[in-house]
């Protein structure tokens, strides 16, 4: 395989063009690189807030293998890539100066990213964290639903909504300043909020979506305050979006999970979420 094949630019409307059939062909798969290309193709880089990004497809006899992208002083996100692909795709990027922070794909991708990695650099990699991607399969509220009712997220709220976006951050180690002035930058900003709220008003949990892209919603994040777990909030709030999306025509409704976390996993599961693959997170010193 040659260097050549991996073609690199920073127009994402170029990007889209050459590489948008194949990140459409398995949405499910691809629900991250298909929501960030399309909130950078609807509203500018400027509204990712992390400068300029480099987009990258595998292309061979005019058909796509693999994309990635990356922004500047971030790591890299990669689609599916063989062991080879992977080793030339990191001596690509260590020709062209590239410096990786960490590098995130399903498990077998970044394993051998990490590898190749190391080989051209002598960087050991680390594994930061364990992801699992599942895709919803029949949609299976709880029972009980605990009293209450779904609604959108208002935006007189936005206070309110910016403070549990910050405890959810922190609760999952995301380094990220959230306020009015940073909020537009953020990866929650695009995102169509709803609050669980109890028979009085008073809302205690939330499920935030993303724009419906090639056909895909993901749903992300869910979060509610540590006092109120264990009622049920977060799998109703869940199904509430869950059921939203499937209404307004979505194809694929998908979601991470921290493979750490078994209570969520499970309540996933019980919804009628189905695992899809898993991914890590290496990060590169």
């Amino acid at each position: 395989m040659l260097p050549d094949d991996w073609h690199l630019t920073e127009d994402v409307d170029d990007f889209l063009a050459r590489a948008g059939d194949f990140l459409r062909s398995r949405p499910a798969l691809h629900t991250t690189p298909l929501s960030l290309t399309e909130k950078i193709r609807t509203l500018g880089a400027a509204a990712h807030g992390a400068g300029v990004p480099v987009f990258g497809r595998l292309e061979q006899a005019g058909e796509v293998h693999a994309t990635f992208y990356r922004f500047p002083s971030r790591g890299l996100s990669v689609t599916s890539l063989t062991p080879e692909q992977a080793d030339t795709l990191a001596a690509r990027l260590v020709a062209l100066g590239h410096s990786l922070p960490w590098v995130t794909a399903d498990d077998s991708t970044a394993g051998a990213f990490a590898e190749a990695w190391q080989r051209h650099t002598g960087v050991t990699p680390t594994v930061r964290v364990r992801l699992h991607l599942y895709r919803l399969d029949t949609l299976t509220p709880p029972e009980p639903v605990p009293a209450g009712r779904g609604r959108l997220v208002g935006e007189e709220e936005h206070e309110h909504l910016m403070r549990w976006c910050r405890e959810f951050a922190a609760d999952v180690g995301e380094e990220v300043t959230i306020d009015a002035a940073s909020w537009g930058g953020t990866r929650f900003a695009e995102k169509r909020y709803t609050f669980w709220e109890t028979p009085d008003g008073t809302p205690v949990s939330m499920a935030g979506v993303n724009p419906m892209v090639g056909g895909q919603v993901r749903v992300d994040p869910v979060y509610t305050p540590a006092h109120l777990r264990g009622r049920g909030y977060a799998g109703a709030v869940t199904v509430e979006v869950s059921r939203a999306a499937l209404a307004a025509g979505a194809k694929e409704v998908v979601l991470y999970t921290n493979a750490a976390n078994p209570t969520s996993n499970a309540l996933y599961q019980r919804l009628g979420y189905r695992p899809v693959t898993d991914f890590v997170v290496y990060d590169f010193g």
